[in-house]
């Protein structure tokens, strides 16, 4: 039952797809951070399904890409955007890592946080909208792998701070366990995305190559992890891997 209310407690929290309310205790969280992948399971679910239905409507590409831009920030409720964005405030400072942590728990928008977001927005539109296929598997796969890997990062790199969320789901999972899973989960989905053939493991290099730069600039600019970095690490490895994808299939169809 334990597992059963962390996946109920993942949705509640990284998703606004309606779920049973469970107590905020150790217990209830302990496999959250494994159960976070569910989540992106069912966000790719969710795109392609819009994509089914932008095809067989033949919708213009624009509006296919506006559907499929909206739907992962409205099914999560802007939880992880709200993080990249606050992240790129500090980042922008140029300042000591403990100022930089001062500008991440200050709730306003700066200047550099609404720039990077309107250039988030901008570049995923324009990646959805230029993707010449959707193509469902891998998709719905870098939803999960980009989750697994946050998660993995919460259980395994060191933190900034002894509070917040990062902190609290750190605490409560039983990290050796919750580390072991994701490590096999990762190595999975990326086998998946491979096999599906150089476009998809184009997709796993982008997203294991913003890993191991997230956790270097974590370490050096932050002086360790925290909630606001793990939602800038998700949108900046979905970019990526979107990037990749349609990349891969402008060249394959030069080739």
């Amino acid at each position: 039952m334990s597992v059963l209310r962390s996946i109920f407690a993942a949705f509640a929290m990284f998703s606004t797809f309606p779920a049973p309310k469970v107590k905020w205790n150790r217990e209830n969280l302990r496999w959250m951070l494994c159960a976070f992948p569910l989540v992106g399971a069912a966000v790719g679910l969710l795109c392609w399904g819009w994509a089914v239905v932008a095809e067989c409507l033949h919708l213009p590409a624009l509006l296919r890409g506006a559907g499929l831009t909206l739907i992962p920030v409205l099914s999560t409720g802007g939880v992880h955007l709200d993080g990249y964005a606050d992240t790129w405030d500090a980042l922008a400072s140029c300042a000591p890592p403990e100022k930089k942590r001062e500008i991440l728990a200050d709730p306003r928008l700066g200047a550099f946080a609404a720039i990077h977001l309107c250039g988030w927005f901008v570049m995923d539109f324009a990646l959805w909208t230029a993707l010449p296929r959707y193509e469902a598997v891998p998709v719905l796969l870098s939803f999960c792998l980009s989750r697994v890997l946050s998660g993995l990062a919460i259980a395994a790199f060191p933190l900034a701070k002894d509070t917040g969320l990062a902190h609290t789901f750190a605490q409560a999972a039983d990290k050796r366990a919750v580390r072991r899973f994701l490590i096999v989960l990762s190595a999975l989905l990326t086998v998946g995305l491979c096999l599906w053939g150089w476009k998809g493991a184009a997709m796993a290099a982008a997203a294991l190559g913003t890993f191991v730069y997230y956790r270097r600039m974590a370490r050096t600019q932050f002086g360790g992890l925290s909630g606001d970095l793990a939602g800038w690490f998700l949108q900046t490895a979905e970019l990526w891997m979107l990037g990749a994808l349609v990349f891969s299939q402008y060249v394959e169809g030069i080739l």
